[in-house]
């Protein structure tokens, strides 16, 4: 064995000696999943170890002159991106993520460097985090970084990738209007020629119209999907509502159901926020459901006008729907619409399914006596919903929302919804 490699076995041996002190082997006989997440602590550990001496390999090619005969940065990064990818047996863009990572990690993020070599978190959350935490301006960045560490350590691959990303528009939010002015400037739409007579079509306007475009032709295909003989994908009846509303305007030949469908898409918005400039400066951004923060003024405007929009102020309002109780299994739309906006999501650990493609579940099932109220529903994804109920798994609701999943092997997992809903009391 070459000294080189003897000081990498070593190096190992040491970081994974201080890991098991710090962490000793639980009594008794270890069950089949502690084997699996022993092999992947000591992944982790190497994980970060390889992202140092990557970054060590690129600093020193960097200052390297002979090896490289002069070459400039640009191409010696190209040379590192193909050797390493060679000797990795990896794809040259995988090697470069790689480089950017390492590089991300040493000389910007120790702390998210040193949780990964304690085995806190993963090497996919250290890709994420490098990916994410590099958008914000550097001048934001200490904002975020122990934040964003306590994320990793705190929640799966799914869910980390969905808080930081909501992390860094809040603190990003301060530039928003400006960037947001600048960017919608910008909004075209695109045709590129696509093989055997087909063409993309491509349209660059504002997330919330996008999404509120996206909703629309989704509820017309479901309708479209549920008539008697209908054969076409999902995806296929999307294309062609996309394609009949913009060539006719309106489809007579559409059924009554598809004709009358409009968006929806739901609005957040601190009450105070919406009476001027300076009380909006205090508050949280306002936030679309599936799109993230928006500039006060769009939120004021959608605010006013349009039904499409489901407007939900952070602020008592009379008439929402909590429950029916026993009167009724399926949920008004009112309630269904609070339990999809108060999670967001699917409520599945990790899962990261839109709450509008979810179907609305009874933790305590209505045969069971489970009743119709907020503190009993929760959206859940297809998949989930089917492990809930045949996957051997307990499932019940926590206060202010929260799901917890206990596993057949008798592991916890507790998934938070997106908001929550105020309660309000006398004084």
């Amino acid at each position: 064995m070459s000294t080189d490699a003897t000081h990498s076995a070593d190096d190992a041996d040491e970081g994974l000696e201080a890991l098991w002190e710090d962490n000793p082997e639980p009594a008794g006989v270890l069950d089949p999943l502690d084997l699996v997440t022993e092999v992947s602590t000591m992944m982790a550990v190497f994980a970060a170890q390889r992202f140092e001496r990557v970054e060590a390999m690129h600093r020193a090619a960097l200052t390297e002159v002979t090896t490289f005969r002069g070459a400039g940065p640009e191409i010696i990064e190209r040379s590192l991106r193909l050797e390493l990818a060679a000797a990795l047996q990896m794809t040259e863009h995988a090697a470069d993520r790689l480089l950017i990572t390492a590089e991300g990690l040493v000389a910007r993020y120790p702390s998210m460097l040193a949780s990964l070599h304690g085995a806190r978190t993963t090497e996919r959350h250290a890709e994420v985090f490098v990916e994410l935490v590099d958008t914000v301006e550097p001048a934001l960045r200490e904002q975020v970084i122990p934040l964003a560490v306590e994320l990793a350590e705190a929640h799966p691959l799914g869910a980390f990738r969905r808080l930081l990303r909501k992390l860094v528009e809040m603190v990003r939010a301060a530039t928003l209007e400006e960037r947001h002015r600048d960017a919608i400037a910008q909004r075209r739409v695109v045709i590129e020629p696509a093989a055997d007579g087909m063409a993309w079509l491509l349209v660059h306007l504002p997330a919330v119209e996008a999404h509120a475009v996206h909703d629309r032709v989704t509820a017309i295909a479901k309708v479209l999907a549920a008539e008697e003989g209908e054969t076409r994908t999902l995806d296929q009846l999307r294309a062609d509502a996309v394609a009949d509303l913009l060539v006719d305007g309106v489809v007579r030949e559409y059924p009554t159901a598809a004709r009358g469908i409009r968006a929806t898409v739901a609005v957040t918005v601190p009450a105070m926020a919406l009476l001027n400039d300076e009380l909006a400066g205090q508050s949280e951004p306002a936030v679309v459901e599936g799109v993230g923060p928006i500039p006060i003024e769009r939120a004021r405007e959608l605010c006013g006008t349009a039904d499409s929009w489901m407007r939900i102020l952070t602020h008592p309002e009379t008439g929402t729907v909590l429950s029916v109780g026993r009167r009724k299994y399926r949920p008004p739309a009112p309630l269904r619409r609070l339990v999809r906006w108060r999670a967001d999501r699917c409520m599945g650990p990790g899962c990261a399914m839109p709450a509008a493609r979810c179907q609305i579940d009874h933790q305590v099932a209505w045969e069971d006596g489970g009743r119709t109220e907020l503190s009993n529903l929760a959206p859940l994804c297809q998949g989930h919903h089917t492990i809930k109920h045949h996957g051997g798994w307990v499932v019940r609701q926590l206060a202010g929302g929260a799901i917890e999943w206990i596993s057949p092997l008798g592991r916890r997992y507790v998934e938070q919804p997106e908001r929550r809903v105020p309660v309000f009391r006398a004084a």
